[in-house]
């Protein structure tokens, strides 16, 4: 009986030293579940966290910190700043910010010894192309207009339909707002157009245009409207990753991107929103707005057809042709203009940064409007070419739309 009892004490033990040693082998793997970054505090400053006992230098780098100025052959930008974290005896390296954050959602990375990597005890994270960041959002503010709150929720389906002027079936994102499925109402739309490089996805990830359309409607401060967040890429049936070209790593420039292609199919997208949804279908129940690329697109699509949209807003617009051929799209800029302000839109919003790289061109733009005489609402922010600026904006012309 001992020599058994003995025999089952060993095993016990062995077991024991054997789950010992897989856990701690997962916690490895997995890394420290026990530490915590970003950690928010009471007064909203922030410490940034990352076990690195072998790194030399651990930085952040993030759009909370103050920006830096960068020179290219394209002309000089801002870029996020960075700041250097310290390390402790158990090689941990932190960071805290010396001064509160204010009410906003945050996007930031770690360099370690130089090599870009993701926060592992955040799995929140947003892709813009082809950069991934982690995000995190300080409330309070402004950041609770993106902050799922407790407000109805509207439905957000991604939804592919037939572009037969491309020749091609095509993914765009609908979020309908609360209530939708159970009604009859019919309700305006909203068209809103990414940047260069984004997609479909870039509106309801980065824009946070869910969470910012539940809320404002929730506050009664925007009409309950339908957004359609179309792929201004023609080119693309869908983001990457979604189509039958499979895994391809994202790219800034795709053929036809500003060549009056898309502005031409945009009626196809037009027709199935209004084939497939409860909306009016008039002038008065149609806006159009986009960022960067997708506020050149807005432009040219609400003057192209001066009777589909009686709301405009150009975000940060890239005012001017970019690529080399010239669409008849593009042409003749203030006679369509003067058709188009013949029967003057409801609205047409202007936003830009005061540090925006597009910042004169946007400039020239409205006093070009402003001679002549067409009516306009002109916004400027502190800032640059950035998403921080973008969801602003949508929470400015959103509760403008449809009055």
């Amino acid at each position: 009986m001992e020599k058994k009892s003995f025999t089952r004490a060993i095993l016990a033990l062995m077991a024991f030293m054997l789950t010992s040693v897989s856990l701690l082998a997962q916690e490895a793997l997995f890394g420290n579940s026990a530490l915590i970054s970003p950690e928010i505090h009471p007064d909203n400053t922030v410490t940034f966290r990352l076990v690195a006992p072998k790194a030399r230098v651990v930085q952040v780098t993030g759009d909370f910190l103050p920006t830096q100025k960068v020179t290219t052959e394209q002309g000089t930008f801002d870029r996020p700043g960075v700041a250097t974290l310290t390390e402790n005896e158990q090689g941990v390296w932190e960071y805290t910010t010396p001064e509160p954050l204010k009410s906003e959602l945050y996007s930031y990375s770690f360099l370690v010894d130089g090599i870009r990597m993701m926060d592992p005890n955040n799995v929140y994270m947003n892709r813009d192309v082809m950069t991934v960041t982690n995000i995190f959002i300080i409330k309070g503010g402004q950041g609770d207009l993106y902050s799922v709150n407790d407000v109805p929720h509207g439905t957000v389906a991604k939804r592919w339909y037939d572009s037969p002027t491309l020749g091609k079936q095509r993914r765009l994102t609908v979020y309908t707002p609360a209530g939708y499925e159970e009604g009859r109402q019919k309700y305006p739309v909203l068209y809103l157009l990414h940047g260069m490089g984004g997609d479909e996805e870039a509106w309801s990830a980065l824009g946070r245009t869910a969470q910012i359309m539940d809320n404002l409607i929730a506050q009664g401060k925007a009409e309950p409207m339908i957004v359609v967040m179309t792929n201004g890429n023609v080119d693309q049936e869908a983001a990457p990753g979604e189509s039958q070209e499979g895994l391809l790593k994202p790219v800034m420039r795709l053929p036809h991107m500003m060549d009056g292609t898309f502005e031409q199919s945009f009626p196809d997208v037009i027709s199935f929103v209004e084939k497939n949804y409860r909306v009016i279908k008039k002038k008065s129940g149609r806006a159009i707005a986009g960022l960067s690329m997708g506020g050149f697109h807005s432009l040219h699509i609400s003057k192209l057809y001066p009777d589909k949209f009686d709301y405009v807003g150009l975000f940060s617009s890239a005012i001017g042709v970019t690529d080399e051929k010239v669409s008849p799209v593009y042409e003749d800029m203030e006679g369509k203009l003067a058709i188009q302000f013949k029967d003057a839109p409801k609205l047409y919003w202007i936003g830009i940064g005061k540090t925006d790289f597009l910042y004169q061109a946007n400039v020239e733009y409205r006093d070009l409007l402003q001679s002549k005489g067409y009516p306009f609402e002109y916004y400027e922010s502190e800032g640059g070419h950035i998403w921080r600026n973008w969801r602003v904006y949508l929470t400015e012309l959103a509760p403008k739309l449809f009055k």
